[in-house]
């Protein structure tokens, strides 16, 4: 399977920004691959440590304005941690988390049944549920076994 982000996202990047009025910089477009590319939803700064070397005028700060621009535009989602650290990925097929709260692991999964549920009514105050997703907090396998290690021995 090639892990290399397809032209199509790149087209559809290009497009929104386009449409936006926002110019496709070579930052933009760095930190996009590399979000396209991550398997680990990364944080802002890991994000900034991996592209600093490639990109020497990069900020971080520039990374987190980024990121809040791509967010507005629907081109990443943001994922809260409980500790308090958003960590972001590209948009692309539906789906959820399970985030470890031991060492912040998070892990994709699907969940059919959910996705195909109606979604209730919007709160008081909104106006209408555009996407849902599901978080599930826990342990993932490698805390659980170093935990029962730690228990026996």
């Amino acid at each position: 399977m090639d892990s290399r982000p397809s032209q199509t996202a790149f087209r559809r990047f290009e497009q929104i920004c386009k449409a936006a009025g926002l110019k496709v910089t070579q930052q933009r477009l760095e930190i996009y691959r590399q979000l396209l590319k991550a398997k680990d939803h990364p944080a802002a700064e890991t994000l900034y440590t991996r592209l600093a070397r490639r990109l020497p005028t990069l900020s971080l700060d520039t990374v987190y304005r980024t990121l809040a621009t791509f967010e507005r535009l629907g081109l990443v989602h943001r994922l809260e941690t409980t500790g308090s650290q958003a960590r972001y990925e590209a948009l692309s097929t539906p789906h959820h988390h399970f985030l470890c709260d031991r060492c912040g692991k998070v892990i994709d999964f699907s969940w059919e049944d959910f996705d195909t549920l109606e979604p209730p009514p919007p709160p008081a105050g909104a106006e209408r549920v555009e996407r849902t997703s599901v978080v599930l907090h826990g342990q993932c396998a490698d805390c659980a076994q170093a935990a029962a290690e730690a228990e026996q021995g």
